[in-house]
């Protein structure tokens, strides 16, 4: 298949075109920089350029396409205050991938997040409650162009939502568990608030885009899918791995502290999400391979990358 995929250049999407590519697929890739471009180019892949709001050539890349894979999303901005604008751009490109591929049954795979079911074991069927507003007006969020990429299934396009754990963990990785690494290097102690019993579901980050393969090439129309290897790993263990890491000690900290002491990654650690991905598994035949988180940590690539974290 030729596949457009937007985000290549994107940690995951990084690990999803070589593997697109071992399947013999032809990868097309949008790179909105001279360094994206010549990074995607040299791993196998066509490039197209542009940004996310370029919304003509999104359409007819996606119309010479034989799917679509969408993996960028505008974390520049999310993470500066302007997540709603973020989650509209979002919106305005599955929309604008909707119309290319409807009547075609050609497939569309989109990233999200998996859902907060506050404490209970998450499954691919929860989280899809009405995106819609009590005055009917759709909310402008993820969770809601998720939906709307599901729905796409009734115009004859095969579309299908990934939902990635809040940790895809690896070599590179410049999210969360960088960003606690990071705050334990600062604060000279590893943390984790409470009792540290509030768990996070886990995947390296290959056996994700191994996922986004398999969705292209097999999930039916209107499928979730959950890329989650690992259900629930607790926090305080990651905190003591992180401590082993940098021969920091292991602290509580108490809730009411956990704002000053972590900043906006407070609430995420808060949570409690346990997720499950036993109808993933079941459809697709998709099983985890790689090194689950706690070893991925030990392996001691995070502590050698005293970088800040790009999150």
């Amino acid at each position: 298949m030729r596949v457009f995929v937007t985000g290549a250049s994107g940690f995951i999407g990084s690990a999803v075109v070589p593997d697109l590519l071992s399947g013999g697929h032809q990868v097309v890739a949008l790179a909105r920089s001279d360094s994206s471009a010549a990074s995607l180019e040299a791993a196998g892949a066509e490039v197209v350029r542009g940004t996310l709001d370029d919304l003509e050539t999104l359409r007819d890349a996606a119309t010479a396409s034989d799917g679509v894979i969408h993996l960028a999303f505008k974390h520049d901005i999310a993470f500066t205050g302007d997540f709603a604008g973020a989650a509209a751009a979002d919106r305005r490109v599955v929309e604008t991938f909707g119309e290319a591929l409807a009547g075609s049954d050609r497939p569309l795979v989109i990233a999200s997040g998996v859902p907060d079911e506050q404490g209970r074991v998450a499954t691919e069927r929860d989280g899809h409650a009405s995106s819609a507003a009590a005055d009917g007006t759709v909310l402008d969020d993820r969770s809601a162009t998720a939906e709307l990429t599901l729905n796409l299934s009734t115009r004859d396009v095969r579309s299908s939502v990934v939902r990635l754990p809040p940790t895809n963990h690896g070599e590179g990785d410049p999210g969360f568990i960088a960003t606690l690494v990071q705050t334990a290097r600062a604060k000279g102690v590893s943390g984790h608030i409470g009792d540290g019993k509030t768990r996070w579901p886990a995947t390296h980050y290959r056996d994700s885009a191994h996922l986004f393969r398999l969705a292209l090439e097999n999930a039916p129309a209107g499928t979730t899918l959950h890329a989650v290897a690992e259900e629930g790993v607790p926090l305080r263990d990651i905190a003591e791995a992180i401590g082993r890491g940098l021969d920091l000690p292991v602290a509580s900290i108490a809730p009411e502290d956990a704002a000053e002491h972590f900043g906006w990654l407070a609430a995420i650690l808060a949570a409690d999400r346990p997720t499950s991905s036993a109808l993933t598994r079941e459809l697709l035949d998709w099983e985890p391979t790689r090194p689950g988180l706690i070893a991925d940590i030990e392996a001691g690539h995070y502590f050698r990358d005293a970088g800040t974290p790009t999150v």
